[in-house]
């Protein structure tokens, strides 16, 4: 059976789902931190976008490498909306290294409400559960992306 493909164009007005703007933002420069509490990892994994509407839902992607130096030590990453944290106290990607440095793939997303029309900003931000270890986004020049849809309610 053919899969039809459903274009926003297509659709009538009222109808929740279209695909109101999309923004991006890309970053390849190393990140670090050394604080155990989620801190941002940079002001460029950032985007700020004004929803159309209160009812609108907001998409956010964000994707890149991160790394922990030190053994018995891990990574968390979250997104925030402005302040608040839209993952759990535990972020949304663990990287756990038991004996010597570690690194992985980050991949986050959450479909979120934000119920404003102000300018609203989504930021990654990382941690590290030991001080004495440093944790990385973006080492030896991986590229991070933050990317925000906004859908229509």
């Amino acid at each position: 059976m053919p899969l039809s493909k459903i274009l926003s164009a297509s659709l009538g007005t009222g109808v929740g789902g279209k695909v109101l703007q999309v923004v991006t933002a890309t970053d390849s420069t190393a990140r670090t931190t050394t604080s155990t509490s989620f801190v941002t990892a940079s002001n460029t994994l950032s985007v700020t976008l004004t929803p159309a509407s209160t009812s609108s839902k907001v998409f956010v992607i964000a994707t890149g490498a991160i790394y922990i130096a030190g053994g018995s030590t891990y990574t968390k990453a979250t997104i925030y909306r402005g302040a608040t944290n839209l993952g759990s106290a535990d972020g949304m990607s663990n990287t756990y290294d038991g004996s010597n440095d570690n690194s992985s793939g980050m991949s986050l997303s959450i479909l979120d409400s934000p119920n404003t029309t102000s300018a609203t900003t989504y930021q990654v931000y990382i941690l590290t559960n030991n001080a004495s270890n440093t944790a990385y986004l973006n080492v030896n020049g991986a590229k991070g992306s933050i990317t925000a849809f906004e859908i229509a309610g």
